[in-house]
């Protein structure tokens, strides 16, 4: 898998490409923060949701004013937690942990994800467990590496992952944290999930993104993956090999391409992983 076309493109190619961009399964409702358009919500995921202004004087700084309402905009009705630009982080926590009492978030991960606006301009953090419920664009790295010879690490990921549990991925995948540049969440990754240091790698390199918009079975199936992930390349010297350091990967495999090919027919990668490594392949 040298990352140039050497074969016909495989048939699962297209079906995969098709199942990334998927329209919601019912309409959604435009979702909006301090005024800024960022995300979407299945009808009902906001009914009933109450905002736990005592839990966030709790944690000091003054109260948030927040609130969540349903209003008119540009014709339409969306839903829209009212606040001040600064205080947008802490009102998004507050509507966050109303949603996960509710049942209708993710897996919580104590982990900030940037929340942008329709320019891509950040306007503050949320839990990563909220996202998709929320319908909010978010991006993740990927790296496809190779032994000198030519056969390709992967991973398997833990049983015990909240999504795609044993599935096959590339060497690393992983979200951009709010903190981090694309770069810097490349070699954060890469360390946590395979012990490697990417300044040890050889030719190092971008290789791309894949898109995906499709619904998301999060929060009760009432979530929406909008992410974009920048795929890059690299080959793992000689004598080196990955060692997970989080307790997130099962175990690692140095394939044959035709291995790793026969894979991808069997739908054994995640679907994030299946579309870098058609990428990567120049399908």
């Amino acid at each position: 898998m040298s990352g140039h076309r050497e074969m016909p493109v495989p048939a699962w190619v297209a079906p995969a490409r098709a199942l990334a961009h998927r329209p919601p399964v019912v309409p959604r409702v435009p979702f909006a923060v301090a005024g800024q358009a960022v995300g979407s919500v299945a009808p009902g995921v906001m009914g009933g949701i109450v905002l736990d202004r005592g839990a966030d004087r709790a944690e000091g700084g003054g109260a948030t004013t927040a609130s969540l309402v349903k209003e008119s905009h540009a014709g339409a009705e969306r839903w829209h937690l009212a606040c001040t630009p600064a205080d947008a982080t802490r009102a998004l926590a507050m509507l966050a942990n109303a949603l996960r009492r509710a049942g209708r978030c993710g897996a919580w991960r104590n982990e900030q994800l940037a929340v942008c606006n329709a320019a891509g301009e950040r306007i503050g953090t949320v839990e990563r467990g909220a996202v998709r419920a929320l319908g909010i664009a978010t991006r993740a790295v990927h790296l496809v590496a190779c032994a000198p010879d030519g056969r390709q690490w992967v991973q398997q990921r833990a049983f015990d992952k909240p999504s795609h549990p044993g599935r096959w991925d590339t060497l690393m995948g992983g979200m951009v944290s709010a903190q981090d540049t694309v770069e810097s969440a490349l070699a954060r990754e890469t360390w946590e999930e395979a012990g490697l240091r990417t300044q040890a790698l050889q030719d190092l390199a971008h290789g791309g993104h894949v898109d995906f918009a499709r619904p998301s079975d999060e929060g009760e199936g009432v979530g929406y993956m909008v992410e974009r992930i920048d795929w890059f390349r690299a080959t793992v010297p000689e004598g080196m090999v990955p060692a997970n350091q989080d307790g997130e990967v099962e175990r690692f495999e140095l394939l044959e391409a035709a291995e790793v090919q026969a894979r991808l027919a069997q739908g054994a990668f995640t679907p994030e992983a299946a579309l870098v490594l058609a990428g990567f392949c120049g399908w």
